[in-house]
C-alpha cells in the first residue's frame, strides 16, 4: 500500500508527518530536538527508513542527526568536518584573507543510489561529502579551489550553499547554486566545476551579465530529464535545456517574479510552480493572497492556485527549501511557511488543504513516497 511521509524542519524543532495514499488523513510526530533549528531534513531514496537531519542553534553549534527507523528515534553521527584547505585561506568577496567560516549546513542531498552517501551545502559556501553514513565528512576542495570565490558575496540569508541537485543519469554530474555567487556544474564527481550563469542577469552586482555572483534562490530538476533545469532567483524565473550552458526567462504573467521555492511535478516534466512574494524587501504575497503559480507549459504562461490557500491578510514567506512534491500517481504538492503552516495538494495544486497550522516557521519541507506509487 502506497503512502507519504512528509519531513518537516522547523526554527524549534523536526515534525514527522505521515499519510496513506489518500493523503486525508495525517498523523504527525514531533517535536523532534525541540527548541532547536533543523535547517534541512532529508531521506534516502535507496533506503525509505533511513533520514539526515542538519540541527543547529547559535549557542551549540552544528549537529548531524541520522535516523535508521523512518524518523521515530535519532542518533547524532560524525560532526566533524574536515576542510580541505586550511582555514584562512580563502579570498572573501572583496578580495581580502578571511577564516572560512562554518555556520551551519543548509541541505542534504543523499545519494539516489547509496544510502551511505550525501552531499552536504553549508555556510559559508562550500560542498561535503560522506561516504559512511555519515560518520566522516570531507570537503570537496574543487569548488572552493574555482577561483572565482573572491567575487561570491554573502547573500540577504548568509554565504550559503543551499541547492544539491543530482544527475540521475550521470553519477559523476553534480549541479549547485549558491546565494551569492551563481549556479556550478561539476561533470567528474566534484573535482572541478564549471559556473553555469550565461543568460543570468542581476542589478545588484557590478556587472549585470558576470559569470558569478547572481544570487539564485533555488533549481529543480525532472528525473526523467537532467538537462532541462528550472531556477527561482532573485528575480527572474529561469529556464535551461542545455544542462546549464544558457538560461532564458520563462517568468511570464507571474504578478512577480521574485520567491525562494521551484518545483516539478512527478510525472509532468513541463509543469513546474513557484510561490512569488511582493519584492526582495517586501517578503509576504502581493496583496495578501497565498497563492502559489503553476505553469504547465515549462514557463511563461502561468496559473495561479488559491482553492484552499488564505486569500486575505495572509503575510508569510515559502522559503526555499519549502516545497516538495510526491511520486503517487495524482502528484501531491506540499509546502510549509514562516506562519508555521503546512499546506498539502494531492491533486497537482488543484486543491489545498493545511496538514498543520500552528508550528514554529518552516524552513524546510521534504517528502517520501512509501510503498509502490
Amino acid at each position: 500500500m502506497s503512502g507519504v511521509r512528509v519531513l518537516v524542519g522547523t526554527r524549534k524543532g523536526a515534525f514527522v508527518m505521515t499519510a496513506d495514499g489518500s493523503r486525508k488523513d495525517w498523523d504527525i510526530s514531533g517535536p523532534f530536538f525541540g527548541g532547536w533549528e533543523l535547517y534541512h531534513l532529508k531521506g534516502s531514496p535507496a533506503n525509505p527508513n533511513r533520514l539526515y537531519a542538519s540541527q543547529g542553534t547559535g549557542w551549540f553549534g552544528q549537529l548531524m542527526q541520522r535516523s535508521d527507523d523512518g524518523g521515530k528515534t535519532w542518533e547524532p553521527v560524525g560532526n566533524k568536518f574536515e576542510y580541505a584547505t586550511v582555514p584562512g585561506t580563502h579570498q572573501w568577496y572583496d578580495g581580502t584573507p578571511h577564516p572560512w567560516e562554518f555556520k551551519r549546513v543548509w541541505h542534504i542531498e543523499p545519494s539516489l543510489t547509496d544510502p551511505d552517501t550525501v552531499y552536504a551545502g553549508v555556510e559559508d559556501a562550500a560542498l561535503f561529502k560522506t561516504v559512511d553514513g555519515g560518520q566522516s565528512w570531507q570537503e570537496l576542495q574543487g569548488l572552493r579551489e574555482h577561483g572565482s570565490g573572491s567575487r561570491w558575496a554573502p547573500g540577504a540569508g548568509g554565504l550559503c550553499l543551499h541547492t544539491i541537485v543530482l544527475d540521475p543519469s550521470n553519477p559523476e554530474r553534480m549541479f549547485i547554486a549558491i546565494s551569492a555567487a551563481g549556479a556550478f556544474r561539476t561533470d567528474d564527481g566534484g573535482k572541478t566545476w564549471t559556473p553555469i550563469n550565461q543568460g543570468l542577469r542581476s542589478s545588484h552586482i557590478p556587472d549585470p551579465k558576470a559569470d558569478v555572483g547572481h544570487c539564485v534562490h533555488r533549481i529543480a530538476m525532472h528525473r526523467s530529464r537532467p538537462n532541462t533545469l528550472f531556477m527561482q532567483k532573485h528575480w527572474d524565473v529561469m529556464r535551461t535545456d542545455d544542462g546549464g550552458d544558457s538560461w532564458r526567462e520563462v517568468s511570464g504573467n507571474l504578478p512577480t517574479d521574485f520567491g525562494f521555492p521551484i518545483d516539478v511535478h512527478a510525472h509532468e516534466p513541463e509543469t513546474i510552480y513557484v510561490v512569488p512574494i511582493k519584492s526582495d524587501s517586501e517578503h509576504y504575497p502581493p496583496d495578501g493572497k497565498l497563492r502559489v503559480y503553476r505553469s504547465r507549459t515549462g514557463g511563461d504562461e502561468w496559473e495561479p492556485l488559491t482553492d484552499g490557500l488564505p486569500q486575505r491578510d495572509c503575510y508569510v514567506n515559502v522559503l526555499r527549501d519549502a516545497m516538495a512534491v510526491d511520486a503517487l500517481d495524482s502528484c501531491g504538492i506540499y509546502f510549509g511557511t514562516t506562519g508555521g503552516q503546512v499546506y498539502a495538494s494531492p491533486d497537482g495544486g488543484d486543491h489545498w488543504s493545511a496538514i498543520a497550522r500552528d508550528l514554529p516557521a518552516v524552513l524546510s519541507v521534504e517528502v517520501q513516497t512509501l510503498g509502490n506509487p
